[in-house]
């Protein structure tokens, strides 16, 4: 198992991200993911740098691997765009770059008022557009009429030596089955036994990458208050996290989420052993790799304690 540090876009600024990087490299994190916003989830988080520049900083700072967690291909960015971004970020971190991709979030993807389409539909765009990007990274002049794109005698000049790999998001079984056939391997935050098995039955053991956000803090207290103030949306359930389309509405939502709740579901505090218990029930999961994320201003203190205790305890446990 691969250990990786989750560099989240709605919360820091540019600056932050790259100094997040270069610290969870220092400290022995294998990998990164960065998420792909352009609203935060509320105005508490309060950023939402451009994915791909940060990215191009990325490739200049660090020599770790980086996986997009997730881009939405279909609806605010054209999947022709998106695939010269993956190109050029692939070329740029030397064959170190995997497109992570998802059906996305109105959240996002309503900006430049579209319709936000039902689930089956996401995904079916989400198909024709992997197909569509792949097309291109071979090369050649790509012609293409679909059911949702277009693409007019497009090349992508600048390719990598070999074409990114394509993960898939899946929070549910139409998702998970999408990724199985048509994905390099899985992207997920949630550890669901039932998912992870239902994609390793499908896909014939493709590789998985989980996620988890911590609210290091030096006190319990505190980590939860951070994970209730600023990342209360998490505690949302069902589809509300796809389909409310402003930060004002995740605010209105989250406030019906207790500080209470979100201790009971977020690692908080700087006892070491809490933190790998929590993270735990990932290792046993059996994900290929982890990425783990923090929550408010103590991210140094919370990659110098993780390199130094919590990722060597996670790998003698995932070794057993």
């Amino acid at each position: 198992m691969r250990l990786g540090y989750f560099l989240s876009c709605e919360e820091y600024t540019p600056a932050q991200l790259v100094e997040q990087a270069v610290l969870a490299e220092q400290a022995g994190f294998e990998c990164l993911w960065i998420s792909d916003h352009f609203h935060p989830w509320n105005d508490e988080q309060g950023q939402s740098p451009f994915v791909w520049s940060v990215i191009g900083a990325l490739s200049q700072a660090t020599t770790l691997p980086v996986t997009t967690a997730v881009t939405c291909p279909t609806v605010r960015i054209n999947p022709v765009v998106i695939a010269q971004a993956a190109a050029t970020s692939a070329v740029m971190l030397e064959g170190r770059f995997t497109l992570g991709v998802g059906s996305g979030e109105a959240l996002n993807e309503h900006v430049l008022g579209d319709a936000w389409p039902s689930v089956d539909v996401r995904l079916e765009m989400l198909e024709e557009a992997i197909g569509l990007m792949r097309e291109l990274w071979q090369g050649d002049f790509v012609n293409h009429r679909g059911r949702h794109y277009t693409a007019d005698t497009a090349r992508i000049y600048t390719l990598p030596d070999e074409p990114p790999p394509v993960f898939v998001s899946g929070f549910g079984p139409k998702a998970t089955d999408l990724a199985a056939r048509i994905g390099d391997g899985y992207i997920t935050t949630s550890p669901d036994r039932d998912l992870l098995d239902r994609f390793r039955k499908e896909s014939g053991g493709k590789p998985t990458q989980g996620g988890v956000k911590v609210a290091w803090a030096p006190t319990e207290d505190e980590g939860a208050e951070l994970a209730h103030r600023i990342w209360g949306n998490s505690g949302l359930p069902g589809e509300l996290a796809q389909v409310l389309p402003s930060p004002r509405h995740f605010e209105q939502a989250a406030a019906l989420v207790t500080r209470d709740q979100v201790r009971g579901s977020v690692s908080c505090g700087s006892e070491v052993d809490r933190h790998v218990d929590a993270l735990g029930e990932y290792v046993d999961a059996g994900f290929d790799d982890l990425y783990v994320a923090n929550m408010g201003p103590h991210y140094a203190q919370m990659i110098e304690a993780f390199g130094a205790e919590v990722l060597p305890a996670l790998r003698e446990r995932a070794g057993a």
